[in-house]
């Protein structure tokens, strides 16, 4: 066994489940090619399966972008903390309002047509005409997208936006070939510009990837790849100690003992922008009265839960944000379970147990079936009644989103609509905003989030992310309750996988195995 865990550099810049996904038809012949060497060839679980014809405004795109099958214009490295180039060589703001980017030449699609700044151009233009806005690349913040020559994108925006080369590093800003936008959904088979070129699906079971033999980033290691859909946590586990799987994405904390004790196995570890959280539905009777919902937060104990549950690999929360990001503020003060404080505050909102309420707990996340419980008695000893259901997460997202629903226990990147938490805060708690779960809209918050929007400055911006922050513990939007570490595990002949914490890149040129 070996096990490597290491801090995720959240460094300021100079300018950052939901688990839904999408899924297109495709060719459902299931073997590689036959010129595809086996002996190189991986397989990787991912915790997700797309739905709805890979539609790249949603997280189908997250699907897309860890095959090694799309790309964008820039991409954020996380340790670095920095905007890089890959489809676009460089960028410049040329008036307050204007970004210019030049396109990388020599790039063909994997379909054999040019990528030029008009086939970039009309990329982007299908993120923007979406019916489902994309949360980071929208009309909202982008006024439009043009061609200013055969190999120049202008991305021109309504207010000055110091962000715009984070936005073009979101997966859901990936570029694909003019032919593969139909009238029924995205293709993506053979139409991305990635080291890999999908060839194969299983509907809602995996994805079965070729090497692009004339990739533009070098020589492409592995002949290919399955990207299979596993939502099921333990399975996902036990399938990369067996052997079944290399790369297994996102494990869960009680599989880890047995995986660090496997010679055959690897278990990377980063520190994760992602907070496991139990939102409540600020619309609905009873938690849309701010004292019933402080005082579920009250009646948490947070310290056990981290300590049993996720036995010691995940702190408590302090808020909706991880004291040590530079966003954070000042100190943030632990909460402690303080049953009598709870029941003060049911009782001064008169609140009456005429129902149980209900808390989905995602299956996505295995531990938060034993989170549901731990929840449901610390709730029970101030009088309010709850009973648990388990769904997976596309299954329970409409009805979250309609607001019909009481609680959710799910988990929460900050950054990975943006790697800035301007895309977090702004799609999950604006009046307007698209990722809405909690159903929180408060005028004062939305007002301190335009105006962080609009600040060049660095620092500046961090100050308002606080307050907005601020605004949302002091309201209790939600219960935050631990900070997660994103979890890893490959199998010990994987060579060249770097561990993202985001899982947007997993499969890359360089991704290869050595010989059993």
């Amino acid at each position: 066994m070996r096990s490597s865990f290491r801090p995720l550099v959240l460094v300021a810049a100079a300018a950052a489940l939901t688990l839904t996904g999408c899924g297109f038809s495709g060719t459902q012949a299931t073997q590689p090619s036959a010129a595809a060497d086996t002996s190189q060839r991986i397989v990787v679980d991912n915790f997700r399966a797309p739905v709805a014809n890979w539609a790249i405004e949603s997280d189908a795109a997250y699907i897309l972008s860890l095959s090694g099958c799309l790309e964008t214009l820039t991409t954020f490295n996380q340790a670095e903390g920095k905007v890089l180039p890959s489809l676009a060589t460089e960028w410049k703001q040329t008036s307050p309002l204007d970004w210019d980017f030049s396109i990388r030449q020599g790039v063909r699609f994997q379909d054999g047509t040019d990528v030029t700044a008009e086939s970039v151009v009309s990329a982007l233009n299908h993120v923007l005409d979406a019916k489902v806005p994309a949360r980071a690349f929208n009309r909202t913040m982008i006024s439009s997208v043009t061609a200013v020559d055969g190999q120049t994108v202008r991305v021109s925006t309504p207010a000055e936006n110091p962000l715009v080369p984070y936005r073009l590093a979101s997966v859901n800003t990936g570029i694909m070939a003019p032919a593969a936008y139909k009238p029924e959904g995205l293709d993506p088979f053979g139409h991305c510009t990635g080291p890999f070129t999908p060839v194969s699906e299983k509907a809602k079971q995996s994805l079965t990837l070729d090497r692009n033999e004339n990739y533009w980033g070098g020589d492409v290691q592995l002949a290919g790849a399955e990207v299979r859909f596993i939502t099921n946590g333990p399975t996902r586990a036990a399938q990369v100690q067996t052997g079944e799987s290399d790369i297994s994405l996102s494990i869960p904390v009680a599989s880890l003992a047995g995986l660090k004790a496997d010679d055959g196995v690897t278990v990377l570890g980063a520190d994760s922008p992602r907070t496991a959280t139990m939102y409540m539905n600020n619309g609905r009777a009873p938690l849309d009265n701010v004292e019933v919902r402080k005082a579920v937060r009250e009646a948490l104990d947070l310290d056990a839960l981290a300590a049993s549950v996720y036995e010691g690999a995940a702190l408590p929360a302090t808020g909706p944000f991880a004291p040590s990001e530079p966003w954070a503020g000042g100190k943030q003060d632990k909460q402690q379970q303080d049953i009598e404080e709870a029941r003060k505050l049911l009782a001064g909102a008169g609140y009456t147990a005429d129902r149980p309420l209900e808390i989905i707990a995602i299956v996505e996340r295995a531990e938060f079936a034993d989170v549901a419980a731990v929840v449901q008695e610390n709730l029970k000893n101030i009088g309010i009644p709850v009973t648990i259901t388990s769904k997976e997460y596309a299954s329970a997202e409409p009805d979250v989103l309609a607001g019909n629903y009481d609680m959710l226990l799910s988990q929460r990147n900050r950054l990975i609509d943006i790697a800035d938490p301007i895309g977090f805060l702004t799609a999950d708690y604006t009046c307007k905003g698209t990722y809405n779960l909690s159903h929180f809209c408060d005028p004062e918050y939305d007002r301190i989030i335009a105006d962080a929007a609009k600040t060049v400055d660095t620092t500046e911006r961090y100050k308002l992310y606080a307050k907005a922050g601020q605004i949302l513990q002091d309201k209790a939007v939600n219960a935050w309750l631990v900070n997660e570490q994103a979890t890893d595990a490959i199998r010990t002949n994987v060579l060249g996988y770097v561990q993202d914490p985001l899982s947007r890149y997993v499969l890359t040129a360089k991704t290869a195995k050595a010989a059993s």
